[in-house]
């Protein structure tokens, strides 16, 4: 490895572990505070808690790595062509275009990198992430009390109890002047009222056990319209199921979405799909033909059993239409429907397997479109940067998203809603590339910021001067 090669991927790896940690933990933090609202009130450890975080580090990490490289690509090109490095390199009998060369074997190794990410590590942390929300979902709430507060209890069985106590001793569990209003039986209506009552949790805590002194029982029910029934007791336990402020992890894998499948696992989908496919097209053609025999059977030559021949509108389903046909026409219904969702599905799967190519090449895309474009505009500083790799990757971003719509609706090729987005930008980037030696920018104006913006603004104006300056003048008026 030259000095220079060395030179050139050493100045990269700080921009880009600025830009990485910076727009990583921004976007972490973002993604965390959305999530905040599923979280609260759930009672969860810090175990809990922290494997949250790191399961939702993958997805932001898949997004910012590319980004990060088109920023570090963009920043150190910049700030080399601004100390008049490039131009000391190409003086020294280097083409400028040779320093693309080290960048873009590291850009390949990054693009592999990225690839496996997404295959492997992304897909699981997805799942593992989905299984989680879906526990904690299904968790109730801490079962924290209030004192001089109606509180209500969830139960696992969906039963519903409201709760009101005068004091509540958190320490030993101890309430006083309690009410319990219980609404788990539609028919039923019972109020409980007692003096105290102290709670407990089963070992599992799983399910809470109250038990309430001095108190007295008040029930309505829809048998005795009119009319209650009061109990008193000394002692009365009341079972509350499944209000554990314990997280229930399910074991087992459990289904999986399309960004949660590997390539290999995305393959077999795909293929389950297709053999669902030629089932059903071969199912059809079977019924398609019985149809037609049936029609042709009961066509003007047969006669009923009353002699009375088949009309062209009992051909027709409806009402008055011959039973068989009818099935079959509903059959024929299902069957369609049955392969339009096989075939959306045979797409949705193939979008996921070249999305993860097609992030995974954008890397090596980035480095070939960030260097030579911040050669040419060296002096717009972090600001064109920022601006650049931000307007870059959202265009990428929005193309991607655009296409992966498209093709889930069946509408566009999987193939080509996602290798489009990196098609545009390699065209600019190659052409930019092979001019990268004659369009080196110096110190001394015409290659800052401003310029771009200039550039940007009078582009109109450029291409209907260059068109008109193609129409051939008239012949010249005579005398």
């Amino acid at each position: 490895m030259s000095i220079l090669t060395r030179y050139l991927i050493r100045s990269h790896v700080g921009p880009f572990l600025f830009a990485f940690t910076a727009v990583t933990g921004l976007l972490f933090l973002n993604a965390v505070a959305q999530r905040l609202e599923d979280l609260a009130g759930k009672g969860l450890g810090i175990q809990i808690m922290g494997e949250f975080m790191m399961l939702s580090l993958p997805h932001i990490v898949a997004l910012t790595f590319p980004m990060s490289i088109l920023v570090a690509v963009l920043y150190t090109f910049s700030d080399l062509t601004a100390q008049n490095e490039i131009t000391a390199i190409a003086a020294g009998g280097v083409r400028p275009v040779r320093l693309l060369f080290p960048l873009l074997v590291v850009g390949l190794g990054m693009s592999a990198l990225m690839f496996y990410f997404n295959d492997r590590v992304l897909p699981e942390s997805n799942h593992q992430l989905s299984s989680l929300l879906r526990d904690v979902g299904s968790k109730s709430p801490t079962f924290e009390l209030r004192e001089e507060v109606v509180n209500e209890v969830h139960t696992g069985d969906d039963s519903r109890y409201f709760l009101r106590a005068r004091t509540i001793d958190q320490a030993s569990n101890v309430l006083t002047d309690v009410v319990i209003y219980d609404l788990s039986r539609a028919a039923d209506s019972r109020i409980i009222v007692a003096q105290r009552g102290e709670m407990a949790f089963t070992p599992d805590m799983s399910d809470l056990y109250m038990t309430l002194s001095d108190g007295t029982v008040f029930e309505v029910t829809d048998d005795r319209p009119g009319a209650f029934q009061r109990m008193d007791f000394q002692r009365q336990i009341l079972p509350l199921r499944g209000v554990g402020a314990e997280l229930d992890r399910r074991t087992g894998g459990g289904t999986r979405s399309d960004r949660e499948m590997s390539i290999p696992m995305l393959r077999e989908q795909v293929e389950n799909n297709l053999e669902q496919l030629h089932g059903i097209a071969e199912e059809s053609r079977v019924l398609s033909r019985r149809t037609v025999e049936l029609a042709l059977s009961m066509g003007p030559s047969a006669e009923r059993g009353t002699g009375e021949r088949l009309s062209p509108e009992m051909v027709e389903t409806g009402p008055g239409a011959d039973p068989d046909l009818d099935q079959a026409a509903s059959m024929h219904r299902i069957n369609q429907t049955r392969w339009e969702v096989h075939r959306l599905n045979v797409y949705r799967y193939r979008v996921e397997i070249h999305k993860k190519w097609a992030i995974a090449f954008a890397c090596l895309i980035f480095v070939l479109l960030g260097g030579p474009f911040a050669v040419r505009f060296p002096q717009g500083g972090v600001g064109m940067v920022i601006a650049t790799s931000v307007g870059i990757f959202f265009l990428y971003w929005m193309g991607l998203i655009g296409g992966e719509r498209f093709a889930d609706r069946g509408l566009m090729d999987p193939v080509l809603a996602m290798w489009l987005p990196n098609l545009i930008l390699a065209v600019p980037a190659g052409y930019m590339a092979l001019r990268m030696g004659r369009q080196i920018s110096t110190n001394r104006g015409g290659s800052r910021w401003d310029e771009l913006v200039y550039r940007v603004r009078t582009l109109p104006g450029t291409i209907r001067d260059r068109r008109n300056s193609r129409v051939p003048a008239g012949p010249e008026p005579t005398v």
